[in-house]
């Protein structure tokens, strides 16, 4: 039976704050104190088991703080939605790069398209007939064709690869998108071409040949260096709907802007409001470099109006 001196006793007040039973082996061969110094040392013994009890209390609530503040750390990032103007900011050299090779698909084609359709265009002012009709049937073809249907016929009938002595050079899906963007270059810049031809007053013609000139030599040497100014402020506005075209190859998986956009907002958890700042965006960047263009060509058409 527990008596009054016993709940004094240090070992035994330790095993039962620690919820362990039994004594303290040791503790019963220790040589009994006298009682008056009992007391003293009882409350001695008993400070010293509440601070213990009270150190264990605060490591457990330090523990939990720092589990909690762990927890709080290892959240993964989509938890912590960035708003619209930080995921722009985030993602504009990307997205920027993509509009870098927008603009390079539309030199590229305009480019190959004129080199085309100038000839062509000339073809059609010639003399054989044969040659008239095959360059006038290639323009009106592609002239008045769908763009985005040639740009699904370039994609998907053109092999990714061609094969030539022995080599294989591949052909990749950007490549055959400036091409199917080449071909209505090609018709509106015969077009352009032969209007400007024609535009040129027939005294022009006369006055070379007055002074000995060949058909060709009045062509090359008279009649195509006035064309040029004539054939200027319309070939800058076909450039700037080939810029805004360029886009479409975004259907055939070309890597531009508007398919980097999307692979942006599937990126940033498909958000409903970032739909709307990310394709202002690209509008901006479209606005932006195309909207000049059509104010320098207005320039150009005042400069170069020819009068009847």
């Amino acid at each position: 039976m527990l008596r009054y001196r016993d709940a004094f006793r240090p070992g035994l007040v330790r095993n039962l704050l620690s919820g362990l039973p039994g004594d303290v082996p040791g503790e019963r061969h220790r040589t009994r104190q006298p009682r008056g110094s009992t007391s003293a040392a009882g409350g001695h013994d008993l400070g010293m088991a509440g601070a213990n009890v009270l150190g264990r209390v605060g490591l457990w609530v330090a523990a939990v703080a720092v589990l909690g503040a762990t927890v709080a750390v290892a959240q993964p990032p989509s938890m912590i939605k960035a708003s619209s103007f930080e995921v722009l900011m985030r993602w504009a050299p990307l997205l920027l790069w993509g509009f870098s090779f927008n603009i390079l698909i539309s030199i590229m084609a305009m480019g190959i398209g004129t080199v085309a359709g100038v000839p062509v265009g000339i073809a059609q002012l010639s003399r054989a007939r044969p040659v008239r009709i095959v360059s006038s049937a290639v323009t009106q073809l592609f002239r008045n064709s769908p763009w985005l249907v040639l740009l699904f016929l370039c994609v998907f009938l053109l092999p990714f690869e061609i094969r030539a002595f022995g080599l294989r050079v591949p052909f990749p899906d950007w490549a055959k998108a400036t091409l199917g963007f080449a071909l209505p270059v090609m018709a509106n810049t015969s077009e352009i071409t032969r209007g400007a031809i024609q535009s040129v007053p027939t005294g022009q013609w006369d006055s070379a040949r007055a002074l000995g000139l060949s058909r060709r030599q009045c062509l090359y040497l008279v009649i195509l260096p006035q064309c040029v100014k004539r054939m200027l402020p319309p070939w800058m506005n076909l450039y700037s709907l080939i810029a805004m075209s360029t886009v479409n190859a975004s259907i055939v998986g070309v890597s531009e802007m508007i398919t980097l956009t999307s692979q942006v907002h599937a990126a940033e958890g498909s958000r409903p409001e970032l739909l709307a700042p990310l394709y202002a965006f690209a509008l901006a960047c479209f606005f932006i470099y195309c909207y000049p263009i059509g104010k320098w060509t207005q320039v150009l058409e005042r400069r170069y109006q020819v009068g009847w």
